[in-house]
């Protein structure tokens, strides 16, 4: 950029992160935008949200409005501010905004898997599918995985998109007592699932393979979003349902569980593959969409549509075979230090200069 040039100035939606409960896209958003700053320091970059939160990196201006804030109130801001391109880590683009945009699919599960929606979600996500799609002249993927759904079911032109992988971040407090284990019911051996409770995650299945093996505890740390699976997972004496615990539970849960199972039916990159091999935790996952693009050769997978005692075959190398625990620990660890937010806001920054032009 020429000396005394103006620099271009980027917008983006920080909103997710600052919502009460962090998952996926909302982990993205926080851990993404505190970078980009440093990824592409030649850029003005404004933050903008809805609601404050501590912990977020980045000074954002705080917009209260009651409802349709992406939709209403941001735009009233962009239109004040007129930066050059907005940036979206959510892909809900406001109709409202007529300028350059980059956003993020995260996932499509909803296409993959509609029977998990309810029908407003489902009209909602419908929408701002397509709206994200017309309007981006480039689309973030978070996965090979998800850009072949673009391909297939949405029919992008596969070099419209740029897969950008997500990264993990070191624990962020230090584990919970021992004795924490016991107040939890958990006594003895376990195996650790983490995410919320719904068709799409399988914990079903995993339960299925945990009820054939001796002296292991399904442990499910997680929101319970489906009330009939809940139901059966809390009616077994092979599981126990934790709901939403606290980062210094959650990293007591990971340090002694004997491994960690991922049995979903899609993610859209699977988070909690690289948060557990990042902790050197053997990892049992379901061989289906994203899951080996995290997990590579240092995890142990069963096909998806596996019967229960497959499943429970793999659970059952994977706690006993003490010479391969050794070897996936170290391999897990090794592979999780390839995924860093550092790289994922470096894809970002170079999608918006692609965007900016020279």
């Amino acid at each position: 950029m020429p000396s005394g040039s103006p620099r271009s100035t980027v917008a983006v939606d920080i909103n997710p992160a600052t919502r009460p409960v962090l998952t996926g896209t909302e982990i993205f958003t926080r851990e993404v935008s505190r970078r980009l700053p440093a990824a592409a320091p030649e850029l003005g970059w404004r933050f903008f949200a809805s609601r404050p939160r501590a912990g977020l990196g980045v000074d954002a201006m705080v917009l209260p409005f009651p409802r349709l804030w992406s939709q209403v109130r941001l735009p009233l801001a962009l239109a004040a501010e007129r930066p050059d391109l907005l940036f979206v880590p959510g892909h809900a683009i406001p109709f409202a905004w007529a300028g350059k945009v980059l956003t993020v699919v995260h996932d499509l599960a909803f296409k993959r898997h509609p029977e998990a929606y309810g029908s407003a979600d489902m009209a909602y996500l419908r929408l701002s599918t397509r709206w994200a799609i017309a309007r981006s002249r480039l689309l973030i993927a978070v996965s090979e995985s998800t850009r072949q759904d673009l391909v297939q079911l949405y029919g992008v032109d596969p070099e419209r998109v740029r897969v950008v992988p997500l990264g993990v971040s070191p624990p962020s407090a230090d584990p919970a007592a021992p004795s924490r284990l016991a107040e939890l019911g958990l006594n003895g051996n376990f195996v650790l699932q983490v995410g919320r409770i719904e068709a799409r995650k399988n914990q079903a299945a995993a339960l299925e393979a945990v009820e054939r093996l001796d002296g292991v505890t399904l442990a499910v740390a997680g929101p319970e979003r489906d009330p009939t699976l809940t139901a059966r997972l809390r009616s077994s004496s092979h599981c126990r349902v934790l709901g939403m615990v606290d980062q210094p539970t959650l990293e007591l849960l990971y340090k002694h569980a004997s491994a960690v199972v991922v049995p979903s039916l899609y993610e859209g990159f699977g988070l909690p593959v690289l948060e557990a091999m990042a902790r050197g935790k053997v990892v049992v996952a379901a061989k289906s969409s994203s899951l080996p693009e995290v997990g590579g050769d240092a995890a142990l997978y069963f096909h998806a549509a596996a019967r229960p005692e497959e499943v429970a075959g793999v659970l059952e190398v994977a706690l006993g075979d003490k010479a391969l625990r050794t070897q996936l620990s170290l391999a897990a660890r090794a592979r999780a230090a390839r995924f860093t937010w550092d790289k994922t806001a470096a894809g970002i920054a170079g999608a918006v200069r692609e965007l900016l032009g020279p």
